[in-house]
């Protein structure tokens, strides 16, 4: 593919997966000028060939294939966890970029040999979530960037439910190595942390199992009962290197509650940030010197952005020679954090992140999409 930092006119993507998730990126794909799905891959080989039919340009292939095709760019990995790294080594060996769905790889020893691998072969490493590259994390972090709420001291992030197997027709994958509710919801949050306050150093935490077996709550195998291989309810403290505590949980395990979603307490004030798992929503600010809180109008972000935006954010970087956002070095650390809470559940210690986080870029304030 020539140079591997070069960005192709537009940048050409192989998908390598068709579940859930895929439609919410190929809605995206085909909408952005700088992107183009040219071919498409699943084990199970009519589906993928029922999805390339709906994108102009785009045919099925096998998955050997789609990672030596000269027309892919960059494989969109879209596997389940288990299936990420080997996708990863897969896309690398044959020269390509490569953008995957969380987490980078079900441990952070495989996530290192793709890491080491994309940096041998001179390809780029991008991973989900992007969703802090909407108007809701930017606005937040442009707020905190500008000092309206003074030091940042603390922060909360709560995400809970009673169980992803009420809605989604096969849920085993999120109850598996690489699943459970910090690994599958936990990288919206603690990238949204790490975007607003920081890299983590350092943190303490608990974990719990509810329930050994699950049942399948919805589609044709309702019904069908399955065993639970991870923890389901975690909590934990994260220390910044700038000094703020965290307070995160993520359950499985909790019918109802009335929490927010992610808050920041600073010296000067409080900001209410919104739902990490979507790109946009409210941001509120509470001055203390004003003593009341106020919406605050967009300030950074992409308008209007939706799953897969980080890729087309990997392909302008491409383009200008920077580092991209959502990238394998942001998602490596958020899945160290992940390791060390539950090696910090299983031990009672607090345990140290060692990788060298990053603060991506901030994104700043865009045009808002549609005619002038």
């Amino acid at each position: 593919m020539g140079d591997p930092l070069k960005k192709q006119s537009p940048l050409r993507i192989g998908v390598v997966g068709t579940g859930q998730i895929s439609g919410a990126y190929l809605r995206t794909l085909s909408a952005l000028p700088e992107l183009s799905v040219t071919a498409v891959a699943d084990l199970d080989e009519s589906r993928a060939a029922a999805v390339a039919a709906t994108l102009p340009g785009a045919r099925a292939l096998p998955t050997k294939e789609l990672y030596t095709a000269e027309d892919v760019d960059l494989v969109l990995n879209l596997t389940v966890p288990a299936a990420h790294a080997d996708v990863a080594h897969a896309a690398i060996s044959a020269g390509k970029h490569v953008y995957g769905e969380k987490p980078l790889a079900a441990t952070t020893a495989e996530a290192r040999d793709v890491l080491a691998a994309a940096d041998a072969a001179g390809v780029r490493i991008g991973c989900a979530p992007d969703t802090v590259l909407g108007t809701g994390v930017q606005t937040a972090r442009a707020v905190l960037d500008t000092g309206r709420i003074g030091t940042p001291i603390a922060a909360t992030a709560f995400m809970v439910t009673p169980g992803h197997e009420l809605w989604h027709p096969a849920p085993e994958f999120y109850y598996q190595r690489g699943g459970g509710p910090l690994f599958d919801m936990g990288p919206y949050y603690l990238s949204a942390l790490v975007t607003l306050l920081g890299p983590v150093r350092r943190v303490t935490g608990m974990a719990s199992t509810s329930r050994p077996v699950r049942t399948v709550g919805s589609g044709p195998r309702a019904g069908t009962e399955f065993p639970v291989e991870v923890a389901t309810h975690v909590t934990g403290v994260l220390e910044h290197e700038g000094g703020a505590l965290s307070t995160l949980v993520m359950s499985f395990d909790v019918w109802a509650a009335d929490l927010p979603r992610i808050e920041v307490y600073g010296t000067g004030g409080s900001l209410s940030v919104p739902d990490p798992n979507g790109f946009d929503g409210p941001v509120r600010l509470f001055d203390a010197g004003a003593g009341h809180w106020q919406d605050v109008p967009v300030r950074g972000g992409y308008p209007g952005a939706d799953r897969g935006y980080g890729i087309a954010d990997l392909a302008r970087a491409l383009d200008e020679g920077v580092q991209h956002r959502a990238s394998g070095k942001l998602a490596f650390h958020v899945l160290e954090i992940m390791e060390c809470l539950l090696t910090a559940a299983e031990t009672g210690r607090s345990a140290t992140v060692t990788s060298a986080g990053e603060r991506p870029a901030a994104v700043p304030a865009q045009p808002q999409p549609g005619p002038a």
